[in-house]
């Protein structure tokens, strides 16, 4: 049965370590860059996180916010670069921090390339 599931959203064939992996490196990447060349299925996997942790940065506590989001980010830099750039610029917004733009189709396995950036 296939009560609650999200088929576009989850990577069901990974273990959950596999997953938060996966999330952190992107977003990690993502803020580091402030755009990433990926599948479009990952990309669409972690947009809602980047609206949940620019949210984060804007409406609670500094202590708080940097607790919150270096749970979910690998490196410093990257926090750094969520609390000093990105998030003072998103200020008035809840959502729609991101654009998915498709590229192209991967040569190898013909997935949807895209491109995910900050609007």
């Amino acid at each position: 049965m296939r009560h609650r599931v999200k088929k576009l959203l989850k990577f069901n064939w990974m273990d959950f370590q596999h997953r938060k992996a996966m999330e952190r490196s992107l977003l990690t990447n993502f803020f580091l860059h402030k755009s990433i060349k990926t599948t479009e299925k990952r990309a669409k996997f972690i947009v809602p996180m980047i609206d949940k942790l620019i949210n984060v940065v804007n409406t609670k506590d500094e202590i708080n916010a940097i607790r919150q989001v270096m749970s979910y980010l690998y490196t410093k830099e990257a926090s750094l670069e969520l609390f000093k750039n990105v998030a003072p610029k998103c200020k008035g917004k809840t959502s729609g921090f991101t654009r998915i733009t498709p590229i192209k189709y991967r040569d190898g396995d013909n997935a949807k390339v895209v491109l995910l950036e900050l609007v």
